[in-house]
């Protein structure tokens, strides 16, 4: 144990930013560095990234490591864990954290697997027993209706964490730190795979998983029409359209809008969940709202255990007054401005 010391978040980079989640790390690995007494450390891998590496010390971390090569300009397992294992046993942290990602999900096992260690995936809650120094890794379980808080005793500890459940702090272009290049040394034969095609999901507007408000519905939609009233709400509140497994399954919307354990996880300020019973399965993928608003006519449906504010009643009849409503004060904010 006492040679693994600080605190590592694997950096993710979007469209030449740090991604959000990033951010979010570096502000929950700085407050775990600093309940240690440790240092936080960044890795960032990638092509035409190292200017990032002063993002991620304004952001909290003391050293970035930079792996910046031409290969790594796209995902790819191979490369990308290679050179992790390699930034990995050289620094030897005693906690790894990645973001709840297609990418953290995918490194994340890989990397505990290469260093002989265990993860915990999807946590939504980090901290360190004062006592044992250990990290208390807490994740919800049976479905998202409990949480449970583990710890791990081989090293180092890891954790994905899940998007938007933690803040970011506050960017300090003061801060100063080291950045540290780091050579890739592929191992060509070690490279198994090879991406021949990169497809990226056709969207319009703002994210599924980046929106801050989400107009989810389910089932008693009914139909692709449907959803398009739904589509008018979130538009005014400059949010996105959500949906629970059966309108995927129905072809009513794309699958890239599925919400739940099998699809996407997401925490927004404000949730509205229309004609949707509120499955287990649907309630793991948006049980980090701030605020849950639910409509739907059987009073004994599940979503109302969940919900902050419930409204019992046909959604073909109340959203549209909800929706006129809301446009209203809108328009009203914006007159006051």
């Amino acid at each position: 144990m006492a040679e693994y010391k600080g605190v590592m978040i694997f950096g993710e980079v979007r469209e030449g930013k740090l991604a959000a989640v990033t951010t979010e790390l570096l502000g929950c690995g700085r407050n775990l560095a600093d309940a240690l007494g440790q240092e936080l450390y960044c890795l960032l891998v990638g092509n035409d990234i190292t200017s990032l590496a002063g993002e991620a010390i304004a952001y909290g971390a003391d050293r970035v490591y930079v792996v910046d090569t031409p290969p790594m300009k796209d995902y790819d397992t191979d490369l990308y864990l290679s050179v992790s294992e390699k930034v990995a046993r050289q620094v030897m942290p005693c906690i790894v954290l990645f973001g709840q990602t297609a990418i953290g999900r995918d490194l994340g096992p890989c990397l505990a697997f290469r260093l002989g260690t265990a993860i915990s995936t999807d946590c939504v809650e980090l901290a360190i027993e004062p006592g044992s120094k250990l990290l208390l890794q807490t994740k919800p379980v049976y479905g998202d209706n409990a949480r449970a808080t583990f710890t791990c005793e081989s090293y180092p500890q890891m954790a994905t964490v899940r998007a938007r459940v933690m803040s970011s702090p506050e960017r300090d272009g003061s801060r100063e730190g080291q950045i540290i290049n780091v050579e890739a040394s592929l191992d060509a034969p070690s490279v198994r795979t090879k991406v021949i095609k990169r497809v990226v999901e056709e969207s319009t507007g703002i994210k599924l998983e980046d929106a801050n408000v989400v107009v989810c519905g389910g089932r008693g939609i009914g139909s692709a029409e449907g959803f398009k009233k739904l589509e008018k709400l979130a538009e005014i509140l400059k949010g996105a359209v959500g949906a629970s497994r059966p309108p995927c399954d129905n072809g009513w919307v794309s699958n890239s809008l599925l919400v739940g354990l099998t699809g996407k996880i997401i925490a927004p300020d404000l949730y509205i969940a229309v004609a949707l019973s509120g499955s287990s399965q649907h309630m793991t993928g948006c049980s980090g709202a701030r605020n849950i608003v639910a409509i739907n006519k059987d009073p004994e449906a599940n979503i109302f255990k969940e919900a902050t504010l419930g409204i019992i009643g046909d959604w073909e009849e109340l959203l549209p007054v909800f929706t006129n409503k809301i446009e209203e004060l809108m328009a009203g904010r914006k007159k006051d401005r």
